[in-house]
């Protein structure tokens, strides 16, 4: 399909938001808003307040799949609810912003953690463990891709050769020139973003992984491998200043027994609250509480979530969060 949109001044832009519905209370200013951060990003945080019609098992052509027997999909509409505001946008993706902000706080110490346990638990066996197959799951190192003929240790690898090649550390420098390559873990492990610590983790030996979730209160070193995963997701949509609140998160983590993790009940069985973030911050909370038990952290995440903008029926739950007092034992 051609792409026939055209191209539209930042007046044109409002007046159409306008003969949708939107309230306009101070032009001026939304004028500004449209000009510093753009119609199309700010398209994702009033797309909350467009209208909705019913249609039931509709077929999307896009993606020339079924829908399910009896489902029933909310279309979006191109006008806006009755009330809402171009300010309601706005509050919306500065609420937005807030939270990104908060996960990148939370994730820089979990990912500075994680270096250590996995250059620690790797290091006591061999200094460049990294780079030796025979230390890692066999699925990880050994088993060949078919189309690309590589392990998966060996695009790790790969990335990893970038990341020394891109760097400039001057430990880093400083070791490569003193003692040449390889590096060992506990000097090299600095410079891995999550993704490569996350990929690695899940490509460990099994009584390895263990050991590290163990230091997290989950005994499983697969399904933690899960929940690394799933925040380098959360991490990837921070880093590139996507919309986050009520995202649905692609990359789902697993949940252990309720026996073992009590906050995880409200979200085992619940297909919404499982596709929300608001699952990935109770991780972090989690694994934070474990990190720094004193760390503000948590609470402010909970003075962000009462300035969430409440209007034209918007509410936590779009992002996840169980009702009721279920929180007490993870938030404090």
């Amino acid at each position: 399909m051609a792409y026939e949109k055209p191209w539209s001044s930042y007046e044109e832009q409002l007046d159409l938001l306008i003969a949708r519905g939107m309230v306009v209370t101070d032009r001026p200013r939304a004028l500004d808003y449209l000009e510093r951060i753009g119609y199309y990003r700010l398209s994702g945080y009033w797309f909350a307040f467009r209208e909705r019609s019913e249609l039931c098992c509709p077929f999307d052509p896009s993606n020339f799949a079924k829908p399910k027997k009896g489902r029933v999909d909310r279309l979006a509409l191109d006008t806006f609810k009755p009330g809402t505001t171009f300010q309601h946008a706005v509050e919306l993706y500065v609420f937005d912003k807030k939270l990104r902000l908060l996960a990148l706080d939370a994730l820089e110490r979990i990912e500075i953690a994680l270096r250590v346990d996995i250059a620690h638990t790797l290091g006591k066996t061999d200094r460049f463990a990294y780079l030796n197959p025979d230390l890692f799951f066999p699925g990880f190192s050994k088993t060949l891709d078919k189309k690309s003929g590589l392990t998966k240790h060996h695009e790790w690898l790969g990335k990893h050769a970038g990341l020394i090649g891109r760097s400039k550390e001057e430990f880093i420098r400083h070791n490569r020139d003193k003692y040449g390559l390889p590096l060992a873990i506990w000097v090299v492990c600095e410079i891995w973003d999550f993704g490569t610590l996350s990929t690695l983790f899940a490509g460990m030996r099994e009584d390895d992984q263990d050991l590290i979730a163990t230091q997290y209160g989950v005994s499983n070193g697969r399904l933690f491998a899960t929940w690394l995963r799933s925040l380098n997701y959360l991490r990837n949509v921070c880093a590139h200043h996507s919309r986050l609140w009520n995202r649905n998160i692609v990359d789902q983590p697993k949940l252990p027994d309720v026996s073992e993790v009590p906050w995880a009940a409200p979200f085992i069985g619940n297909s919404h609250r499982q596709a929300r973030p608001f699952l990935l911050f109770c991780i972090a909370k989690h694994m934070l509480d474990r990190i720094n038990p004193t760390s503000s952290w948590g609470s402010r995440f909970r003075g962000l979530l009462a300035e969430f903008p409440a209007q034209a029926g918007l509410s936590l739950e779009g992002m996840g969060k169980p009702t009721g007092d279920w929180d007490a034992e993870l938030w404090g």
